[in-house]
């Protein structure tokens, strides 16, 4: 056999491993640039929302300037000149969402504590799913239960009574002071606290499932108490991954729209009672875009650029927060 016979093979097999990584490199880039593209996509369609809002929002900021931010009252219809002011639906949203998670954190942390602690194996899941099932509800239908069956409840029974109770006492009064009503900030705030609790308890509750048996295992051992387990090793195992998910709720109760629009009372007016009518930002959008034009238009529009400002500087509080957490527990 001669050599040339001898060295075929070889220069066949590396041909073929030759033409299997150009294959190889060849599919990786377009992987590469395939996901490249998909992330430039994201990048350009929030940059084309930005760009949007800016020009349409241009008008309003032209004409109202910083005095958009500062001001309460909305007159849009008024002649010669309309009054428009973000103050309204600005505290409004920040007062909401404050409540409802004010409402929401402790009792979904509890109930993805009591899941995974002290609940039997044979209740987790449908427990589980219960909760979750209560995040596949439309916002609307949270709307119509809030309008018909959850604001006259607490107009005739928890108002009065709250009212009665702490609406004389001095600084804290005007919190709760009266009359009792089925539109109020309070009642936007329980139906928010009732909408972003399943996100808060699902993620709260994977997060808690991630904790290594043999730490729980181990202050069980040296004599904890499941209360000094949770608080002592739990909790700070997850303390990104609850911070996460809480975050995740907020950006959710900052920008909910139809449940809180049916219960709200859409009054632009600020008063110091939580059971008073407000409004939010979503709220007011809602409820006056479809007959709004020109100047009052551009003002709803800047409404949102503010909403989307707010829910960004959210986030990114969030992200820092995280990245202190992560770097405080040395990842």
């Amino acid at each position: 056999m001669t050599m040339a016979a001898t060295l075929a093979p070889q220069r066949e097999e590396a041909m073929d491993r030759a033409g299997a990584l150009g294959a190889f490199r060849r599919s990786d880039a377009i992987f590469y640039w395939l996901t490249r593209i998909a992330a430039l996509t994201v990048l350009g369609i929030l940059g084309g929302i930005i760009l949007s809002l800016v020009i349409g929002a241009w008008p309003a900021i032209n004409e109202f300037g910083l005095g958009f931010l500062t001001t309460q009252r909305w007159a849009p219809q008024l002649e010669p000149t309309p009054v428009m002011g973000a103050l309204g639906p600005i505290y409004g949203t920040l007062l909401t969402s404050f409540i409802a998670m004010l409402i929401a954190v402790p009792i979904g942390l509890g109930v993805a504590i009591f899941l995974t602690e002290f609940c039997p194996m044979s209740l987790r899941r449908p427990v589980a799913l219960a909760i979750e099932l209560l995040a596949g509800i439309p916002s609307i239908i949270y709307g119509m239960w809030g309008f018909f069956v959850l604001g006259p409840f607490l107009a005739d029974t928890f108002q009065p009574f709250m009212i009665a109770t702490f609406g004389q006492i001095p600084l804290i009064g005007a919190i709760f002071a009266g009359p009792p009503s089925q539109l109020s900030l309070f009642n936007a705030s329980l139906v928010l606290a009732i909408m972003i609790l399943p996100f808060i308890t699902a993620i709260s509750r994977d997060v808690f499932a991630t904790v290594p048996p043999v730490l729980k295992e181990a202050a069980y051992g040296v004599g904890c108490t499941t209360w000094e387990v949770v608080r002592s090793v739990v909790i700070p195992y997850t303390s990104v991954g609850v911070v996460g998910g809480v975050m995740l709720a907020l950006g959710r109760a900052l920008g909910e729209t139809m449940a809180v629009t049916f219960i709200i009372g859409n009054s632009f007016k600020i008063t110091g009672s939580i059971f008073a009518p407000g409004t939010t930002i979503s709220a007011a959008i809602a409820s006056e875009f479809a007959e709004s034009a020109g100047l009052h238009q551009s003002g709803l529009i800047l409404l949102g650029l503010l909403l989307f400002v707010l829910t960004f500087a959210v986030l990114a509080a969030a992200r820092l927060m995280l990245m202190r957490l992560e770097l405080k527990q040395g990842k």
